[in-house]
Protein backbone atom coordinates (compact mmCIF):
# COMPACT_ATOMS: atom_id res chain seq x y z
CA UNK A 1 0.00 0.00 0.00
CA UNK A 2 1.34 3.67 -0.98
CA UNK A 3 1.46 6.04 1.20
CA UNK A 4 1.20 9.79 0.90
CA UNK A 5 2.40 11.96 3.40
CA UNK A 6 1.31 16.14 3.31
CA UNK A 7 3.46 18.80 5.15
CA UNK A 8 3.20 22.59 4.98
CA UNK A 9 -0.05 23.68 6.01
CA UNK A 10 -0.99 26.46 8.63
CA UNK A 11 -2.62 29.67 9.09
CA UNK A 12 -1.99 32.29 7.30
CA UNK A 13 -3.01 36.22 5.96
CA UNK A 14 -4.98 36.65 3.07
CA UNK A 15 -2.26 37.70 0.64
CA UNK A 16 0.25 35.68 1.75
CA UNK A 17 1.88 32.40 0.34
CA UNK A 18 2.47 28.76 1.25
CA UNK A 19 4.48 25.99 0.10
CA UNK A 20 3.05 22.28 0.25
CA UNK A 21 5.08 19.45 0.08
CA UNK A 22 4.10 15.72 -0.42
CA UNK A 23 6.28 12.66 -0.19
CA UNK A 24 5.01 9.46 -1.65
CA UNK A 25 6.40 6.08 0.08
CA UNK A 26 6.61 4.45 -3.99
CA UNK A 27 7.42 6.06 -7.46
CA UNK A 28 4.03 4.40 -8.93
CA UNK A 29 2.22 6.74 -10.10
CA UNK A 30 1.84 8.68 -13.34
CA UNK A 31 0.33 11.75 -12.16
CA UNK A 32 0.35 13.78 -8.66
CA UNK A 33 -1.55 16.63 -7.73
CA UNK A 34 -3.53 18.31 -5.03
CA UNK A 35 -7.42 18.38 -4.57
CA UNK A 36 -9.11 20.11 -1.53
CA UNK A 37 -11.85 20.12 0.82
CA UNK A 38 -14.06 23.34 2.60
CA UNK A 39 -15.95 23.00 4.97
CA UNK A 40 -19.63 21.76 3.72
CA UNK A 41 -18.24 21.46 0.76
CA UNK A 42 -17.05 18.09 -1.58
CA UNK A 43 -13.62 17.75 -2.67
CA UNK A 44 -12.63 18.96 -5.50
CA UNK A 45 -9.02 19.35 -7.36
CA UNK A 46 -7.02 21.66 -7.25
CA UNK A 47 -4.10 21.09 -10.04
CA UNK A 48 -2.11 17.81 -10.93
CA UNK A 49 0.72 17.13 -13.31
CA UNK A 50 1.81 14.36 -15.51
CA UNK A 51 4.58 12.55 -16.17
CA UNK A 52 5.79 14.83 -19.25
CA UNK A 53 5.32 17.77 -16.92
CA UNK A 54 2.19 19.12 -18.19
CA UNK A 55 -0.33 20.78 -15.71
CA UNK A 56 -3.58 21.86 -15.13
CA UNK A 57 -5.43 23.35 -12.58
CA UNK A 58 -8.68 24.48 -11.74
CA UNK A 59 -10.33 27.92 -12.49
CA UNK A 60 -9.67 29.76 -9.21
CA UNK A 61 -6.75 28.99 -8.65
CA UNK A 62 -4.89 29.66 -12.28
CA UNK A 63 -2.48 32.54 -11.90
CA UNK A 64 -1.62 31.90 -7.87
CA UNK A 65 -0.78 28.08 -7.55
CA UNK A 66 1.68 26.17 -9.03
CA UNK A 67 2.17 22.30 -8.96
CA UNK A 68 5.88 20.82 -9.63
CA UNK A 69 7.11 17.45 -8.93
CA UNK A 70 9.97 15.50 -8.17
CA UNK A 71 10.23 12.52 -9.55
CA UNK A 72 13.21 11.47 -7.92
CA UNK A 73 12.33 12.00 -4.66
CA UNK A 74 8.52 10.79 -4.94
CA UNK A 75 7.17 14.39 -3.85
CA UNK A 76 4.98 16.72 -5.14
CA UNK A 77 5.04 20.53 -3.95
CA UNK A 78 2.17 23.26 -4.21
CA UNK A 79 3.57 26.54 -4.12
CA UNK A 80 0.21 29.21 -3.00
CA UNK A 81 0.57 32.75 -3.73
CA UNK A 82 -1.82 35.77 -3.18
CA UNK A 83 -3.94 33.33 -0.88
CA UNK A 84 -7.64 34.00 -0.11
CA UNK A 85 -9.78 33.41 2.35
CA UNK A 86 -12.01 31.06 0.47
CA UNK A 87 -8.56 28.82 -0.08
CA UNK A 88 -9.59 27.77 3.47
CA UNK A 89 -9.34 24.01 3.14
CA UNK A 90 -7.97 20.88 3.69
CA UNK A 91 -5.83 20.45 0.84
CA UNK A 92 -4.67 16.79 0.05
CA UNK A 93 -2.39 15.05 -1.86
CA UNK A 94 -3.09 12.60 -4.44
CA UNK A 95 -1.17 10.75 -6.86
CA UNK A 96 -2.61 8.64 -9.72
CA UNK A 97 -1.79 4.95 -10.57
CA UNK A 98 -3.78 3.54 -14.15
CA UNK A 99 -7.18 5.05 -13.37
CA UNK A 100 -6.78 5.11 -9.41
CA UNK A 101 -6.59 8.09 -6.96
CA UNK A 102 -4.85 7.61 -3.41
CA UNK A 103 -4.97 10.19 -1.14
CA UNK A 104 -2.81 11.46 1.66
CA UNK A 105 -4.80 12.27 5.26
CA UNK A 106 -4.49 15.97 4.51
CA UNK A 107 -3.23 19.27 6.19
CA UNK A 108 -5.19 22.12 6.88
CA UNK A 109 -5.19 25.85 4.89
CA UNK A 110 -6.68 28.23 6.88
CA UNK A 111 -6.32 31.60 5.35
CA UNK A 112 -7.13 34.71 7.73
CA UNK A 113 -9.13 38.27 6.38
Amino acid sequence: QVQLVESGGGVVQAGGSLRLSCIASRNIFNAMGWYRQAPGKQRELVGAIVGGGLTNYADAVKGRFTISRNKAMNAVYLQMNSLEPNDTAVYYCAGRHGNTWSFGRGTQVTVSS
